[in-house]
């Protein structure tokens, strides 16, 4: 029996649409991730890009648990001395609401060139509106 190689551009690839209001950060980040890289597909290659196309909308409304909303704390350097900037999830979803979920997203995947090509196939909206109506995404629920 051969293997079946898929390639990449004979693929076939779905717009799938997660309604985030009110989920645990880390499920809907899990899912989101899963049909990133393809691995509900039975084609799934670990180094091809094989993935769907994923809309998450109400990204502001994630959940946290516990007293991560005021304790969690996502971190980054600027590159000068002293430089590491710190910021709480509830100051970082105030200042940008999409920045938690994708970051949560990214550390899910994996790093590098695929990992990059791999995060332009998520769009993330804070409200609930999204302009991508004309792709016909299906509705994923958690």
């Amino acid at each position: 029996m051969k293997t079946i190689f898929v390639n990449e551009k004979d693929q076939k690839r779905d717009w799938y649409i997660i309604d985030a209001a009110g989920k645990p950060l880390g499920r809907v980040a899990a899912k989101v991730a899963m049909l990133l890289r393809g691995k509900n597909k039975p084609t799934f290659t670990p180094n091809q890009e094989m993935g769907d196309y994923v809309v998450i909308i109400n990204a502001e409304k994630v959940a946290v648990s516990g007293n991560k909303a005021t304790e969690k704390l996502y971190r980054h350097y600027t590159g000068f001395v002293g430089g590491l900037r710190s910021y709480t999830f509830e100051k970082l979803l105030e200042k940008h609401p999409t920045d938690p979920l994708s970051r949560t997203i990214a550390g899910m995947l994996p790093n590098g060139r695929l990992g990059r090509k791999l995060m332009a196939n998520v769009k993330i909206y804070a409200g609930s509106e999204h302009p991508h109506a004309s792709q016909n995404p299906t509705p994923i629920e958690l």
